[in-house]
């Protein structure tokens, strides 16, 4: 479809021009063994089920008290599930597994260096290490029920042997991810009260030995400049015996944690009865500017609602061997590393380094080594590993029967590689959506029932019952052709409880925008305003077009990156891309495209033309940018992200904000060089920015 000639849309329409894609089905195979294989499973989540349909997943766990209210409407929007119900996580996650299971491996930890040994941690390993560090945190620490603890740890089986047990002690944790600076770190540390912070010597990523404890007290001193003392600060070692930092130990409140933990070898603590509605942790998302956000997620309908979808959307058995090649950092960890499969009672990998460390075959050989069958990674690490290493998949002899695509759309023409040559036409591939304050999926296909479509991730997850809204609150009807705000109608047991500390902002952020009626107790007035753009063709599948506040402008058409993005990606050479605004007088924005190239291929004029020619023809002449940067790399954070709000300030002419938390700082001073001389060369002077322009710009991308 061509838009030149359209009539600019509304704000809450984004121009859609996608290709419908052919469905792929499953394997006999796959379905023969799937959880989820029987067609009653949609009934039994049919909306006029509702709520009572979640009972199904948490009857997956082992209760202290059952509940007595499945959905409580009194506050909304602060949903409470399973109200009545006791339980604790950690006990779901470990001891009731040891009956049957206790020589299991529940975590194997793969270091980065390949010549370092892979450690298993079975089930009762697990419980012993778990209830150690628990009386160590009870007794050393002083913590109690209700208390927060702030871990800075990396990718290792400290992790979640720390989440573990705080969940043991119902003592609410909070981790922040590895490559986050200390001053982010501290940020978080002050607005959730903790007093303890959990962090390691140091760690492996990249071929290099990471000083990680130089964090520490920075994180310690921004805390104390927001007004949190931090007591007490434990660390870890990386090699045992052996300290790897150059930052002195503080005397009085650094301690490392194998000095102290001798004193409680054997030690066994009770687990906690803790209401289903009792914080479980809290995750903080990014947002542009401002405070923080600390979502917090309960004990009861989270845990319930990653143990539901792991078993049914991932297809998790006991027997598998699951790796989620993501960050415990992230919520994707957080559900799908830890609580989800280990309440399941799988083996779950845990890898401390980079994936394409030392280089793109790195994943494969582990999968092959592991014998790992489901594995679950992001579109950015998928392409990463395209650009890197096209072949490398099929040198390998892995098998896997199940992929996961998390974390932002992935492109169609990048679904197709992951499916042909990762999963070597075998796998079926759920494509998820959902976010930080979601706990678990919102979007996706069952596996095993409803077939594949590239770019698209499905239908409502079970028991989520999507709408698409434009500005006005009418409903965007399926089929349609257009785009508008995707919402959900209904509350969901992993829906998070609220803003921590902060009631006006979690209301104004997620449910004022759309709620019917401030007053009403009925949840049909009140849906979560997701902030993600997206369009729903005529057999209910969504394809999620990027954070609203992520799309483009141009004379009054709304253009989703995602489109453009996946636009350049028909192209062969192109390996990555990355759509930015540019301010433009005329036209209010214009699109500026970089893209990075396949290994071996050479720049020039031809491979822009043909980007050039790949969004005409994708979308029409009106999206056409005005430059295509080819780039050596992309500006990225450590989880792998293109930071477009960098690129959006070079070719703004604008100040790119702090880049030194990016996975590759030295790359950002070749492509402003590149790209504003080149812009200057073409007579393109710098032009002041107001500040709503600034402000913009420096959103741009922020939400990733």
């Amino acid at each position: 479809m061509n838009i030149e000639n359209e009539i600019p849309l509304s704000e809450a329409q984004i121009a859609v021009h996608w290709r419908e894609e052919g469905y792929f089905s499953p394997s006999p195979k796959f379905i023969g063994q799937a959880n989820a294989s029987d067609p009653s499973i949609l009934e039994r989540f049919a909306e006029d089920r509702f709520p009572e349909c979640f009972v199904e997943y948490a009857e997956l766990l082992s209760w202290d008290t059952y509940w007595n209210t499945v959905l409580d409407t009194s506050d909304p929007p602060f949903w409470k599930w399973f109200v009545g119900g006791r339980l604790n996580a950690c006990y779901n996650c470990v001891d009731r597994h040891l009956q049957a299971d206790r020589n299991k491996a529940a975590l194997i930890w793969v270091p980065e260096p390949e010549d370092e040994p892979t450690r298993v941690v079975t089930y009762q390993e697990l419980y012993r290490q778990v209830n150690e560090f628990a009386a160590l945190l009870r007794e050393y620490c002083g913590l109690k029920t209700g208390d927060r603890v702030t871990f800075h740890l990396p990718m290792v089986p400290e992790l979640p042997v720390a989440m573990l047990a705080c969940a043991r002690l119902g003592v609410i944790h909070s981790e922040v991810f590895g490559g986050f600076s200390g001053t982010a770190c501290g940020g978080r540390i002050a607005d959730s009260g903790s007093r303890v912070l959990i962090t390691m010597d140091a760690y492996q990523r990249g071929g290099q030995l990471i000083d990680h404890k130089v964090k520490a007290d920075e994180a310690v001193a921004e805390a104390a400049r927001n007004g949190q003392e931090v007591d007490k600060v434990l660390v870890f070692r990386r090699y045992p015996d052996k300290y790897s930092s150059d930052t002195p130990m503080v005397s009085g409140r650094d301690v490392f944690v194998d000095d102290v933990l001798p004193e409680y070898r054997g030690r066994v603590v009770e687990p906690v009865s803790m209401p289903a509605e009792a914080p479980l942790f809290l995750m903080y998302t990014s947002g542009t500017t401002g405070r923080p956000k600390g979502c917090e997620h309960s004990t009861g309908g989270y845990l319930a609602y990653v143990t539901g979808t792991s078993k049914y959307y991932q297809d998790i058995h006991p027997e598998d061997t699951y790796w989620c090649c993501a960050d415990i950092g992230w919520i994707t960890g957080h559900s799908y590393i830890v609580y989800g499969p280990l309440s399941l009672g799988t083996t779950s990998v845990l890898y401390e380094g980079a994936p394409t460390y030392p280089d793109a075959g790195r994943c494969w050989r582990i999968a092959e080594r592991l014998h790992v069958d489901i594995f679950h990674t992001a579109p950015t690490t998928i392409r990463m590993l395209r650009k890197l290493g096209p072949d490398e998949p099929a040198k390998y002899d892995y098998h896997f029967k199940h992929m996961t695509t998390v974390g932002e759309p992935i492109e169609p023409e990048v679904w197709r590689w992951y499916h042909q040559v990762v999963g070597k036409g075998e796998a079926a591939v759920v494509d998820t959506w959902w976010q930080t304050e979601t706990g678990g999926f919102l979007g996706s296909t069952l596996p095993a029932l409803q077939p594949m479509k590239p770019g698209s991730c499905g239908p409502g997850a079970l028991g989520i019952y999507p709408v698409i809204y434009d500005e006005d609150g009418g409903t965007v009807e399926p089929g349609s052709g257009r785009a508008g705000n995707i919402c959900i109608r209904n509350p969901w047991p992993g829906v998070f409880q609220g803003i921590w500390h902060q009631p006006e902002r979690f209301v104004d952020t997620y449910y004022r925008k759309y709620c019917r009626d401030k007053d009403s107790k009925d949840w049909h007035d009140w849906p979560y305003f997701a902030g993600d753009g997206a369009v729903q063709a005529e057999d209910g599948y969504f394809r999620i077009l990027g954070r609203v506040d992520d799309v483009i402008n141009v004379a009054g058409h709304r253009l989703g990156t995602k489109e453009l993005e996946s636009a350049c990606l028909t192209v062969d050479e192109i390996a990555e891309a990355a759509a930015v605004p540019v301010v433009d007088e005329d036209r209010g924005r214009v699109v500026e495209m970089y893209v990075s190239l396949k290994p071996g291929l050479r720049p020039g004029k031809e491979v822009e033309d043909k980007v050039s020619a790949a969004i005409d023809r994708e979308i029409g002449k009106i999206a056409r940018p005005r430059h295509v940067w080819i780039v050596s790399d992309m500006p990225k954070t450590r989880s792998g992200k293109i930071m477009r709000r960098v690129i959006a300030g070079i070719s703004n002419f604008a100040d790119v904000g702090d880049v030194s938390t990016l996975a590759n700082p030295e790359i950002v001073d070749d492509i402003r060089h590149h790209v504003q001389r080149a812009k200057l060369d073409h007579g393109e002077a710098p032009r002041e920015l107001t500040p709503q322009e600034t402000e913009e710009i420096n959103a741009y991308g922020a939400a990733e």
